[in-house]
């Protein structure tokens, strides 16, 4: 489904589907419909539910069991569940089939609504009260006309969703010098990780949780540079971000760096859930030196230091 609609990359602009889930507390009470929406190209596609139920001799009990699709097996999941929102049940339930972090998963919902074509400036960061609670993997509100859309983090979800936690392997490699990388992700769990990983292969990180905050500390860095040069001991070795990011996304992080005079010199790692084979060419466009799929987590120091070699070999 997102394979086939094609965004000018590096524009900032992204697509979601809206989709929502129906509660209603008990059968007196009026029920509601709760709206939400995930990156179209997370998305597969849309199906309606063959009549899947949940088991509830499950392990997880948002794990409603697996269905055939084109001859693979596809594990659903109630998304109320982990939502913990009483879900009405109705005939013609839809399951979105999702597939990110290569892994593909579906998730029962109430029905979708439509895709929106948005820019990341559109999207607010959740308050501290959300954005901290574990039940609420909730990363960004957009709101369109009187409509609040709430945009889910399927990364955190699915892991533990199905157990599979994303975790960082034991990373053996440690640099002979020390580099310094920085960071941009909205993902607090992934940045903990990825500062976590550098650092114990002798990196010093700077974090930020969007792509706009990146760019403005790069751009200053620059400006602050006497000879228009970025000097060692006052800049980056290798920038890490992510893609999907309020206020500006990486793509459109990417490409400003590597169209600034100055900056264009440091390399430049996308490290997303949204990297598939065809979505390679996006990153390549924009001028990304590296590209890679999460959660090959313990990879990054590794690659990043080779990045900076063959920069600094040129």
């Amino acid at each position: 489904m997102s394979q086939e609609i094609l965004l000018e990359t590096g524009t900032n602009e992204f697509e979601i589907l809206e989709f929502f889930i129906t509660s209603q507390k008990n059968e007196n009470s009026p029920s509601e419909a709760n709206s939400f929406g995930i990156n179209v190209a997370k998305v597969v596609e849309v199906i309606e539910n063959p009549g899947l139920e949940i088991t509830y001799d499950n392990v997880n009990p948002c794990f409603m069991g697996v269905i055939p699709l084109r001859g693979e097996i596809l594990p659903v999941l109630d998304l109320s569940r982990w939502l913990k929102i009483p879900r009405k049940k109705s005939k013609n339930e839809i399951i979105i089939v999702t597939e990110f972090s290569k892994q593909t998963a579906g998730f029962l919902v109430s029905g979708v609504v439509e895709i929106h074509r948005l820019d990341w400036t559109q999207v607010e960061s959740p308050d501290k009260l959300v954005a901290s609670s574990k039940e609420n993997c909730v990363v960004g509100i957009v709101q369109i006309e009187e409509k609040i859309i709430q945009l889910l983090d399927l990364e955190y979800m699915i892991s533990d969703l199905t157990g599979l936690k994303i975790e960082a392997k034991s990373n053996s490699f440690v640099s002979d010098y020390t580099y310094r990388a920085l960071i941009a992700d909205d993902s607090k769990l992934i940045r903990e990780m990825l500062r976590n990983s550098l650092e114990e292969a002798n990196f010093e990180v700077r974090e930020f949780t969007n792509g706009l905050d990146c760019w403005n500390y790069l751009n200053q860095m620059a400006s602050d540079s006497e000879d228009d040069t970025i000097k060692k001991d006052t800049g980056y070795d290798i920038i890490i971000t992510d893609i999907e990011m309020p206020q500006m996304d990486g793509f459109t992080l990417t490409k400003n760096i590597k169209q600034h005079a100055v900056l264009k010199n440091i390399p430049v790692l996308l490290y997303s859930s949204i990297i598939t084979e065809e979505l390679y060419h996006k990153g390549q466009s924009v001028g990304a030196d590296e590209q890679m799929s999460k959660p090959d987590l313990h990879k990054v120091p590794q690659v990043s230091v080779k990045m900076i070699e063959q920069y600094r070999s040129k």
